[in-house]
């Protein structure tokens, strides 16, 4: 494969559309499609479902996905670098996550990095939970913040524990639960339920999500990719989710609601190492002193104080 396949691939990922890829690229639609099946013949799967109406990613297409952007960034960096070799070198930080909305809990510890590290180059990738622990292993990410994973799964790196966050029930400000201190699991199996696919929700909400569905109804789940979605769906009023408190956006339209008798999640940082990397050393440094120290929030509570932009 080379970077031109990799750009036309791209190309036709953000746009969804073989004709709009051959545009931007200044090239015949015919020319992009076979860059693709060559790419698809080289690799041995299929990127993309294609029909005459819609274009989707293949599951192994969203899999390649983050190796193509990795390797179409290293090329063009290196071509970067050698346009004026007197340039100063900068130092990268590659940080993983889950979620977006874990990402806005960065913008103040960056701000303090950039202030430190004049030379720093951040880099934020949002990867599937299946394939960002591969990412670390690989050191293609220095740090991964998001949940604590089950002790039976084996993660190439250190756990510093930030926070522990309440697993809350999250309904629009109108439901009929919306004023409720606490809320146990057994009154929510009769609540059309906003769900996040297993693959992507924290192991404790992924087993209370499964308790809930037990024995009832396709049309009373609506399934989403994401928290964010989830939240809208729950907010729109559609059903209501199980999430940690920490996913839940701070919108008056919402309202998180502990679910009793639950032991709250344990939210931190995974690293390899910190030796020989001092911008990642400063990173979890300035994490620790974003949460306060065995202080976690009530789910019900207002969200001042919590890092939240």
């Amino acid at each position: 494969m080379d970077i031109f396949q990799l750009s036309c691939f791209l190309t036709v990922a953000e746009t969804l559309n073989f004709a709009q890829a051959a545009q931007q690229l200044s090239i015949t639609q015919p020319a992009v499609t076979h860059q693709i099946r060559s790419l698809e013949q080289e690799l041995g799967v299929k990127l993309f479902h294609r029909t005459t109406r819609t274009v989707k990613l293949t599951e192994a297409g969203v899999i390649f996905l983050n190796d193509a952007q990795h390797m179409v960034a290293i090329a063009r960096r290196a071509k970067k670098r050698f346009e004026n070799p007197y340039d100063q070198e900068f130092q990268v930080l590659s940080i993983g996550c889950h979620s977006y909305t874990h990402l806005f809990l960065l913008a103040d510890v960056l701000q303090q990095m950039a202030q430190q590290y004049t030379d720093l180059h951040p880099r934020l990738r949002v990867v599937p939970f299946q394939h960002l622990y591969r990412l670390l292993q690989e050191d293609e990410v220095d740090a991964i913040i998001g949940f604590q994973e089950p002790d039976d799964k084996k993660v190439p790196g250190t756990f510093l524990s930030l926070q522990k966050v309440p697993v809350a029930c999250v309904c629009a400000a109108g439901h009929s639960l919306a004023r409720r201190q606490v809320v146990h699991l057994e009154e929510l199996t009769q609540e059309k339920l906003v769900l996040l696919d297993p693959l992507r929700a924290v192991a404790t909400v992924a087993q209370l999500q499964g308790q809930l569905m037990g024995g009832r109804s396709p049309d009373n789940f609506y399934f989403c990719e994401s928290a964010e979605a989830a939240t809208v769906l729950t907010k729109a009023g559609f059903g209501i989710s199980i999430l940690p408190d920490l996913m839940v956006p701070p919108d008056p339209g919402l309202v998180s609601i502990p679910l009793e008798g639950l032991e709250p999640v344990s939210f931190g940082v995974y690293y390899r190492t910190l030796q020989g990397n001092a911008p990642l050393r400063s990173f979890v440094h300035l994490l620790k002193g974003l949460f306060p120290p065995d202080d976690p929030p009530s789910a019900h509570q207002t969200r001042e104080g919590m890092p939240r932009t």
